[in-house]
């Protein structure tokens, strides 16, 4: 079977041995599989974390079970999360299920980018795996897990409705954090270098969308002056995180959200910083219940992730889709299918 990998500076579509299913877990032949900026990071840039492997927003049918696998069956159309915490440790108590070292050791195998994938029988028995409605095709499932994410951060943030949220970087996933700002009544200002993706935040709903040099203004003027009471920043521009802090009102959090390449550094003014009150957090990945509750929200069509993909890609064309989603001109999410 063939598999994606990333290579010097590209990605590489080869041969690889058909996985087996373990014993309590499942191979899924993949049906399609969204390309994610922390992808494009391994591929292109200074990723910050141990994995290279690529691809782990998969969503396909169960080929076959190793025995007991949580009742999951050969056909079953599925989701399945690339890491599962192990729901016992320090992190996993206080809910930093991403922290959990067990969680960076599970993966899918080769990779989520493949034609067949196994997925372990941790990943089963920890609720990696997740039966589809029928009416939810693979293309939306492939969006459950950066919808996830983005559910956590915004677990993290203390907004409601009435609020306003500054929202740094209209790729996928931070067009999706102004939709679910949209869905519970809070307005997002959204900024962007790429017109391109300026334009496509104001057709989904973004209540204001702009180049980044107009963004505090804008934030200003929706607010009468106040600032954002959140800034997500989705980029790993590290530029974009000094922004946000000058875009937070005073007690303001700012979100860190995108993966900032390894060795950014950020010139910030910590007596500001301090006398404004602004707090500085960041989110990393999703848990099970995230991608449950994602899973949740796309099938009862609260946010119709569908309306963001505007790129399909066979799996032999995983470097052309890679190219693609790399360039972001006139792209928004990629996606590989079978």
């Amino acid at each position: 079977m063939r598999a994606a990998f990333a290579g010097s500076g590209r990605v590489e579509v080869r041969e690889a041995d058909m996985p087996e299913a373990q014993t309590g877990g499942v191979v899924v032949r993949m049906r399609a599989c969204g390309i994610c900026g922390s992808d494009l990071e391994k591929v292109y840039g200074m990723y910050s974390k141990p994995s290279m492997r690529l691809g782990h927003e998969p969503a396909g049918t169960v080929e076959s079970v190793g025995g007991d696998a949580g009742g999951l069956r050969a056909g079953d159309r599925v989701f399945t999360h690339h890491h599962v915490s192990c729901g016992s440790c320090r992190h996993c108590a206080r809910g930093e299920e991403t922290l959990c070292a067990t969680y960076s050791s599970t993966n899918l195998s080769p990779c989520g980018l493949a034609e067949h994938y196994a997925v372990p029988a941790l990943n089963v028995a920890r609720g990696g795996v997740l039966r589809l409605p029928d009416h939810v095709t693979f293309e939306q499932a492939a969006m459950v897990e950066p919808l996830a994410c983005c559910l956590r951060a915004w677990d993290a943030l203390e907004c409601g409705e009435g609020d306003t949220v500054a929202v740094l970087g209209c790729g996928p996933t931070g067009i999706m954090h102004s939709m679910i700002a949209r869905s519970r009544g809070i307005a997002a200002v959204c900024t962007d270098t790429n017109d391109y993706r300026v334009a496509f935040a104001r057709e989904l709903g973004a209540t204001e969308a702009v180049r980044p040099e107009r963004g505090a203004d804008c934030v200003r003027g929706a607010t009468g002056g106040r600032g954002a009471d959140a800034v997500i920043v989705a980029t790993g521009s590290a530029r974009a995180i000094a922004d946000g802090v000058g875009m937070a009102r005073e007690g303001g959090t700012v979100m860190l959200f995108g993966v900032p390449p390894r060795g950014s550094t950020v010139e910030l003014d910590a007596g500001d910083l301090y006398a404004r009150g602004v707090g500085v957090r960041s989110s990393y990945a999703a848990s099970d219940s995230d991608t449950r509750r994602a899973l949740g929200m796309i099938a009862g069509g609260r946010i119709d992730v569908a309306r963001l993909i505007t790129h399909r890609y066979r799996l032999a064309e995983a470097g052309e889709a890679f190219e693609r989603a790399r360039g972001g001109e006139s792209a928004m999410k990629v996606v590989i299918t079978e």
